[in-house]
């Protein structure tokens, strides 16, 4: 049968998903309720025996705890040497990924997966180095525990009072291909705690009184179990879609209550909702959209409103389905999901109805196979819903009943003009595509109008006798029969069909939205821009007005800027309730109803990031679930990207604070050594002149009161340094661009370390026609200095050392090149860094001259770099840009 045939494209996405499969690597979880309960070792005992089989087993990363029976598991397996980092001034082993990609063993140990990784790794978290092994086609071996998983979070708080700082994601753990339940009793773990077999005795004792108390840890392990027996169901619904098998398997009970505009169904819903606590199962509350439901009265509308808002305030999951009928909507919809008991109420059609019409509790017998059908009968409820839907007056449209007249009129003119050309027969095409045209475009009533008119028409203006009703042969009586039949069945699907369209485009419109809202949240930086965009999208889709409160200092709530509209005290106060109590409030809910605007907490996975305030011109916008659903999922994408962007900004501080930390140890440790040495030198040649002044001759007493003054200079070059490094760093360097003769200022370089330049070779290579430059001489002669000085000191005392100055339209590039050792391979760039010192062993020096080097010629628009010579050594070159136009210089000059 055609309905029984497969969805091509179903077909099609399960190869495809079938063969991301096969090329990446599996996963494996050991899964346990807290740590003690065997997870390592059941994972070690595991890897034996698939070394045994045959299979390259490497241990990545175990962490044993120095357990006896677990070290002797782990001394059989090839061990992965760990990466060390150092942090804080300690030592921290990592997995070393690299090395796992590289050595590519069929199956790694990765031992705790909700680890976070040292700073400076490729990768936050381990889960992530274990996502990167499996799409590199590895097999993982993993553990982790039920406290680490990210939606279990606030429970896990709740239990224990404790915030769980490292979480996996849900989505690792359903990609996971399979989930082993590491299960102990909780007073045999505590007996392993008190033999010291987790934690040492001190720490053992701490943990029992604090978060595994017994009580504790039932909890962690019936949520432990829960969470692998809805792994387990997943795996079987999975398993069932992929091999067509639509027989239930009633491995859990799960309910469905279908509800529709009757008054009996909020009574469904509530006797639903006790079976469903009797059997302790999850239900579901299914509304069906078919052509036949979309066209009923706004009264029945809101009555299935309210029922649908019933059965969420009671713990139901809430769907809308589509389908011709609704029994073979709901009916696929409780195979897929696996329902063992369909909830319905009891026929109110009388029998012959049922024989003539049908009924829907016959056609879900006849079709539900395994699944049970419930049905339920009651009076009906007298009680007000909670929460009730007011009405709204309906406007009545006009229009379509004019222009399908006018369709009709137009018909008619058609066919009088063929009248001499075809028969009557066809003639009544003419009208029945008139019909059509009227029910795509404005529905079924205005069809139904056209369709009564044209045969009217037709007998008036066409049937003997012409212009009367009169017909003067009865077989015509049959032609008129045929032609509203097979007008109005005509107009009923066309406006089926446009009915269906418009629905499906409604919800494709919603997903375009609420993707393209998500895509450009995506590829936004900073909070201020992911704000714009959300209030921008959400206003847009809803037409309404949006605003945004955000946490200020204080725990206030403040209102974002770009709100678009005003806030009151009373919506003030609605918003801090919904902050603090993390529940929709204000217009059209239960909690505070009387407020102008609907506000949605943001739920963020680390906890509340704002409220979203949404005021719509229409109080009943948002009395649909779907719309409210809608809504709170375009709050929860916003809610995630501001969260997103807060961790981002967390991040780049957390950068910030750790450069910072690393630069002022090292301008200590710096400055404290070059300001030690020179103090010692002048402190210890002023002491000796002054305890042994007289006993000196002229000579000696010369040559300590030199060095004193060396000394002091070097002081003086440090703390200038620093001064310089100050300046460029604030911003606060201001060029005094005058245009110069590069070689004047090269001569007044040399000029200045003459004295430690003697006895060197300095080859200047300076063209005669080289271009004046638009340049701060005082700090280009700084950069010549700092360069040469360089050179001085890391190379020896007779080696030469090169200036040469070249020119292009462009720039006037310098180069000082030494015949030292040069630079170790890839420093070239590390150089310029602030106290970096690529050879620290050799001279003396604050790790600055370089970096100021670099800060000055930037801020002349160059650049400078370093780079190895083949014939030895290193040459330091920078460049100068000419930009404008020289003075002209007198021909006399």
């Amino acid at each position: 049968m055609a309905g029984d045939r497969p969805d091509p494209e179903a077909l099609l996405a399960r190869v495809k998903e079938e063969e991301a499969r096969q090329r990446r690597g599996k996963l494996k979880i050991f899964f346990g309720a807290a740590a003690g309960v065997g997870k390592t070792y059941a994972m070690l005992e595991a890897a034996r025996d698939e070394r045994t089989d045959g299979r390259d087993v490497v241990a990545g990363y175990v962490e044993t705890h120095q357990r006896p029976e677990t070290d002797a598991l782990l001394a059989g397996l090839e061990p992965l040497p760990p990466r060390s980092v150092e942090y804080g001034g300690t030592s921290l082993r990592e997995l070393d990924l690299d090395g796992a990609l590289a050595r590519r063993p069929a199956l790694i140990l990765v031992d705790e997966l909700a680890h976070t990784n040292a700073p400076g790794s490729r990768h936050a978290k381990r889960w992530q180095d274990v996502l990167e092994l499996l799409d590199a086609g590895i097999d993982v071996y993993t553990t982790m525990n039920v406290q680490h998983v990210e939606s279990l979070n606030d429970v896990i708080a709740k239990i224990t009072g404790v915030v769980v700082r490292e979480t996996v994601p849900d989505s690792v753990l359903e990609q996971a291909d399979d989930v082993e339940l590491i299960d102990l009793p909780p007073d045999d773990l505590l007996e392993r705690f008190r033999e010291g077999k987790v934690y040492v005795p001190d720490q053992a004792q701490e943990a029992i009184r604090n978060f595994f108390r017994k009580g504790n840890l039932i909890a962690l392990r019936e949520l432990a179990l829960r969470r692998t027996a809805d792994r387990v169901d997943a795996q079987m619904r999975v398993y069932r879609r992929e091999h067509a098998i639509e027989k239930v398997w009633p491995v859990t009970e799960r309910l469905l209550v279908c509800v529709n505009a009757s008054p009996l169904s909020a009574r469904l819903v509530r006797a639903t909702k006790r079976m469903a606590d009797r059997l302790d199962a999850p239900w579901i509350a299914a509304y069906v959209e078919t052509p036949a439901q979309l066209r009923m009265p706004q009264e029945d509308k809101d009555r299935v409103v309210q029922t649908r808002r019933l059965a969420e305030q009671l713990g139901a999951e809430t769907v809308t389905l589509s389908g011709r009928t609704m029994s073979e909507a709901i009916l696929a919809f409780a195979h897929d999901r696996n329902v063992t008991k369909i909830v319905v109420g009891k026929p109110r059609r009388s029998l012959w109805q049922r024989m003539l019409l049908g009924s829907i509790v016959d056609a879900l017998v006849r079709g539900s196979g395994d699944i049970d059908i419930e049905v339920i009968s009651g009076e009906r409820e007298d009680a007000t819903p909670i929460a009730p839907v007011r009405r709204r007056a309906i406007p009545t449209e006009w229009a379509p009943y004019v222009w399908a007249t006018a369709v009709v009129a137009l018909a008619s003119g058609v066919a009088w003009l063929t009248l001499p050309f075809f028969e009557l027969a066809n003639l009544v095409m003419v009208y029945l595509l008139g019909i059509v045209v009227v029910a795509t475009r404005y529905g079924q009533g205005p069809s139904l109008l056209s369709s009564v008119l044209s045969v009217a028409a037709l007998d008036f203006l066409f049937v003997p006798p012409v212009y009367t009703f009169a017909v003067s042969d009865v077989r015509y009586l049959f032609l008129f029969a045929v032609m509203l039949v097979v007008g109005l069945v005509t107009s009923s699907l066309a406006a089926r069909i446009r009915t269906q369209a418009d629905a499906a485009s409604q919800r494709e419109r919603r997903t375009a939205a609420l993707y393209a809202m998500s895509r450009e949240l995506a590829s936004a930086r900073g909070v201020e821009p992911l704000l714009a965009i959300a209030v921008r999208h959400i206003s847009e889709v809803f037409r309404s007005p949006v605003v945004v409160l955000l946490p200020g200092a204080g725990g206030s709530l403040d209102a974002w800027s770009g709100g678009q509209f005003k806030l009151d005290a009373n919506d003030l106060g609605v918003a801090r309730w919904v902050h603090e109590h993390h529940q929709p409030a204000g217009l059209g809910t239960a909690t505070l109803p009387g407020a102008s605007a609907l506000y949605l907490p943001l739920q963020a996975p680390r906890g509340p990031v704002g409220v979203l305030g949404v005021r719509p011109p229409d109080g009943h916008a948002f009395d649909a679930p779907d719309q409210l659903h809608q809504l709170e999922t375009f709050s929860n994408q916003t809610a995630l990207a501001i969260e997103r962007a807060q961790l981002a900004d967390e991040a780049q501080d957390a950068q910030v604070r750790i450069e910072t930390e690393r630069l002022r140890s090292s301008l200590l440790s710096s400055v404290s050594h070059d300001l030690r040495t020179p103090l010692a030198t002048i402190t210890g040649a002023a002491s000796t002149i002054l305890e042994s002044g007289a006993k000196l001759d002229a000579q000696a007493r010369q040559e300590l009161l030199e060095s004193v003054r060396e000394e002091a200079e070097r002081l003086n070059r440090l703390v200038q340094n620093l001064l310089e490094m100050t300046r460029l760093e604030s911003g606060a360097l201001q060029l005094h661009r005058e245009w110069h003769p590069l070689e004047e200022v090269i001569g007044a370089a040399l000029s200045r370390l003459g004295k430690k330049l003697s006895g060197r070779r300095v080859h200047t290579s300076v063209p005669s026609d080289l271009p004046l430059v638009p340049i701060d001489d005082v700090l280009v002669e700084q950069v010549l200095v700092n360069l040469l000085d360089n050179a001085i000191k890391y190379t020896p005392a007779e080696s030469p050392i090169r200036i040469m100055a070249t020119s292009t339209d462009e720039a006037v590039t310098v180069e000082i090149a030494d015949h030292g050792p040069g630079l170790p391979r890839g420093e070239e760039d590390r150089i310029f860094e602030k106290f970096y010192r690529a050879q620290p062993d050799r001279g003396r020096g604050s790790g600055l001259g370089l970096a100021i080097c670099q800060g000055i010629v930037k801020a002349h628009g160059g650049r400078i770099w370093a780079q190895n010579l083949p014939e030895g050594g290193v040459a330091f070159l920078f460049t100068l840009p000419r930009v404008g136009t020289p003075p002209a210089v007198p021909a006399d000059a």
